[in-house]
């Protein structure tokens, strides 16, 4: 995925009818200048919407898609200054060339499991392999990063417990030294 200058911010928008969330996002990109990171169906029947772009933007965006059907908003937040590595991670577009310590931190809410992740890569130096959003999840979402063992022990730190201090906090691994057989099941082939 290309890094564009200056659009760190992500917009979220949940519906409860696909039907409106669809149409919320025609109305949302036509809106502002941002960039569409998904628009999809997700677990329990929802719909959810991710757009990047500056912090103006991603606002913007997200009133005039919940204008459409205020009844049907679920959630809707904008996250500002997120970590470069939160957008490759989101669109499982992260290279994989070498996996050390992996460690997953699962949440309730999608929203809050981006935040936790942001945090965790701006903590320790680690490397962000990906955000897993809500499909075939139940409406979760997780974060695996990788690094050496005290760097993943203290990225997941901080990332569970900016989950726990919302209540969304499902669980959480550290794994010291990950099975190469589960490394490349976890990451679908992705490694280069």
């Amino acid at each position: 995925m290309e890094i564009r200058a200056g659009k760190n911010a992500l917009g979220l928008l949940e519906f409860t009818s696909i039907a409106k969330g669809i149409e919320a996002t025609d109305f949302m990109l036509k809106a502002s200048d941002v960039e569409l990171l998904m628009s999809r169906s997700i677990c329990s029947g929802k719909y959810m919407i991710l757009v990047r772009g500056d912090v103006a933007a991603c606002y913007s965006s997200i009133q005039a898609g919940e204008k459409v059907a205020p009844e049907c908003v679920a959630d809707s937040t904008v996250i500002p200054n997120l970590h470069e590595q939160i957008f490759p991670a989101i669109s499982q577009a992260t290279p994989v060339n070498n996996v050390e310590a992996l460690g997953i931190i699962e949440g309730f809410n999608v929203a809050t499991l981006i935040e936790a992740a942001d945090a965790s890569v701006k903590s320790a130096e680690v490397k962000l392999l990906e955000i897993r959003i809500a499909m075939a999840l139940g409406g979760k979402a997780f974060a695996v990063l990788t690094g050496s063992v005290a760097a993943v022990k203290a990225a997941v730190e901080t990332g569970k417990d900016i989950l726990g201090q919302k209540g969304l906090l499902t669980n959480y691994a550290v794994i010291p030294s990950p099975n190469k057989e589960l490394i490349k099941e976890l990451l679908e082939g992705r490694m280069l």
